[in-house]
């Protein structure tokens, strides 16, 4: 599956605003019978366009005030020491989100935690013990104005065949 076609494009945009929907009713909102739509599913799952299906949490509601945004500096940039830090990253179940970052820093971490005194407790025990540390730099949320793991797809569809967003 190397290209997309407007119901492979509508599927997908289908399932992020809700993956709970039953095959019958993706496919009357896609325009498909419901065996061709199950088909497309299955395909979009094993080419890796779909890499799978998860509750979407309120982290307030179980007691994870606190979003850290932390630049952590490494020690030294090389391969061994890179992927030593990386493992060791993400095995800490509180790192939601690691991404290599250009400019100062090497990598930008979202960092989950009860309350201020917890984090400072983990980011003491255990960031600034990361191997190949050298510093940590941290900004908190004071409040989220958007927060989406949903992917815009316009950018997939025909030119001129543009749809309203979902």
């Amino acid at each position: 599956m190397d290209t997309l076609d407007k119901f492979d494009i509508a599927i997908l945009s289908e399932l992020q605003a809700d993956a709970r929907l039953t095959n019958a009713e993706l496919a009357q909102r896609v325009g498909l019978s419901a065996a061709p739509c199950w088909r497309r599913v299955r395909a979009l799952e094993e080419a890796g366009f779909i890499k799978g299906y998860r509750a979407e949490i309120d982290r307030h509601k179980i007691g994870l005030g606190v979003l850290a945004f932390v630049r952590l500096d490494a020690e030294r940039n090389t391969g061994d020491a890179t992927k030593r830090l990386e493992d060791a990253v993400r095995e800490l179940p509180e790192v939601i989100s690691c991404h290599y970052i250009s400019g100062t820093g090497t990598f930008e971490l979202q960092v989950v935690a009860q309350d201020l005194d917890s984090f400072s407790r983990f980011a003491l025990k255990s960031l600034i013990n990361l191997p190949n540390v050298k510093d940590l730099h941290t900004s908190f949320s004071l409040g989220e104005v958007k927060a989406s793991s949903a992917l815009p797809l316009g950018h997939l569809r025909p030119q001129g065949k543009a749809h309203p967003p979902r």
